[in-house]
C-alpha cells in the first residue's frame, strides 16, 4: 500500500524572467512525497510543476484534485491515464514511482554506465527584457560554451529584436552559434508571415509558436509557406487524446514539435506525441517548463533514454534562489545527469 502528500514549494527567480505573457518572479510547484506503508524510510520525490498562465489544470479544482490524488494514490498509480486533464500531476506520479522502484536517490530511469555518456547537449536560453539586458546575457551563455542559443521574442519592440538579432549576426555565422526564437504566439496572424520573413535574413534554425495556439488553420498555413522552420509549443497543450494528437499534427504539419512533459501529459503523454510525429517525419525535442530540480533531474534523465541529437531545451536548474536537490551541472553547453 502506498501513502502520499504533497508539500507546496514557491520558487524564487533571482531575477525576474520575461515572457511574452508578462515577467515572473516566483513560481509554484507541488512536490509529491510517495512511500510504501511498510518502508515508511524510502521515498520516492515527484513533482507537479504550474505555470499558471499555461498550465491546462490551473484553476479552482487543482488543490481538491490534489488532496484527492494523495488520499487514493493506490487506484491513481495504476490509473494514470484519469488524470489526462491534470498533466502536471501525472509526471509527479511518474516520477515518484520510478524513484521509488529504484531505491529512492533521484534515479528514475536507468542510465548508462559511462559517466561520459550521461551528458545532453542543451540550448542556452536568453529571457526578454532590454536590448543590454539580452546582450548580456547572450554574451554570457557564448562564454559558458553554448553554441545554440534561444530568445524570447514578442515582449519587446519588434525593431529592437530585430537589431539584436543584427549584433549576433554581425559577429557569428550559423555555423558558429545556432538561433532559436520563441515567439510564445505573439504574433498577430496578420503579421506573422512578414515578420517570419523578416527573421529569416537571420539564419534561423526554427521558431516557436509564432501564432497563439488554436488557430489551426491559420497555423497550417504558416508551416506551409514559411520561410523559417516551426515548432509547435503550446499548440500541444490541452490535446490528450491519441487521435486528436493524430489530427493536430496532420492538419498543420509543422517542421518541430517542443515536448514539455509537465504539459502534455508525463512521460506517456510525451511518448505518444514522439510515436506520432515519427510517423509524420516531424522532429521534435524536448522542453523543461520552470521546474524544481525534482522535475528537471527526472525529464532529463527521461530525455536521456531518447539518444535525440538536437540541442534539448533543458533548464539548469540555477533560475532559483531556493531549488532543492539534485543538483544537476552545466558544462560547455550539456546538462550532465
Amino acid at each position: 500500500m502506498y501513502r502520499a502528500e504533497f508539500e507546496k514549494l514557491t520558487l524564487k527567480f533571482k531575477q525576474p524572467s520575461g515572457t511574452s505573457r508578462g515577467v515572473l518572479n516566483e513560481k509554484d510547484s507541488w512536490i509529491l512525497k510517495l512511500w510504501q506503508a511498510d518502508k515508511p524510510g524510502l521515498i520516492g520525490y515527484g513533482e507537479a510543476s504550474i505555470i499558471k498562465s499555461l498550465s491546462p489544470e490551473w484553476g479552482p479544482m487543482f488543490i481538491p484534485k490534489l488532496d484527492e490524488v494523495k488520499d487514493r494514490i493506490n487506484y491513481y498509480v495504476d490509473a494514470l491515464d484519469e488524470l489526462r486533464d491534470f498533466p502536471a500531476i501525472q509526471l509527479a506520479i511518474e516520477t515518484a514511482i520510478r524513484d521509488l522502484n529504484h531505491s529512492g536517490g533521484y534515479q528514475i530511469f536507468d542510465l548508462p554506465q559511462a559517466k561520459s555518456s550521461n551528458q545532453i547537449p542543451i540550448n542556452g536560453l536568453v529571457w526578454m527584457g532590454d536590448k543590454t539586458f539580452m546582450l548580456a546575457q547572450i554574451e554570457a551563455k557564448l562564454a559558458e560554451g553554448f553554441d545554440c542559443i534561444k530568445l524570447k521574442i514578442g515582449a519587446i519592440d519588434f525593431n529592437v529584436e530585430l537589431e539584436i538579432l543584427t549584433h549576433i549576426r554581425s559577429n557569428y555565422t550559423k555555423d558558429q552559434i545556432e538561433l532559436r526564437v520563441d515567439a510564445n504566439g505573439a504574433f498577430d496572424v496578420g503579421e506573422a508571415k512578414d515578420k517570419l520573413q523578416a527573421l529569416a535574413q537571420f539564419d534561423i534554425h526554427s521558431i516557436e509558436q509564432p501564432i497563439r495556439q488554436g488557430q489551426t488553420n491559420a497555423m497550417a498555413e504558416l508551416c506551409k509557406s514559411t520561410p523559417i522552420p516551426i515548432a509547435l509549443d503550446e499548440e500541444l497543450i490541452g490535446i490528450t487524446d491519441y487521435h486528436s494528437k493524430q489530427k493536430l499534427l496532420q492538419a498543420i504539419q509543422p517542421q518541430y514539435i517542443i515536448l514539455k512533459p509537465s504539459l502534455i501529459g508525463g512521460f506517456n503523454g510525451t511518448d505518444e506525441w514522439i510515436e506520432l510525429a515519427e510517423k509524420q517525419n516531424i522532429q521534435w525535442w524536448i522542453t523543461s517548463a520552470l521546474e524544481s530540480n525534482i522535475g528537471l533531474n527526472a525529464i532529463a534523465q527521461y530525455t536521456l533514454t531518447k539518444n535525440n541529437p538536437l540541442p534539448q531545451g533543458l533548464g539548469t536548474g540555477g533560475l532559483y534562489t531556493n531549488n532543492i536537490a539534485p543538483f544537476l551541472k552545466i558544462e560547455n553547453g550539456f546538462l550532465i545527469i
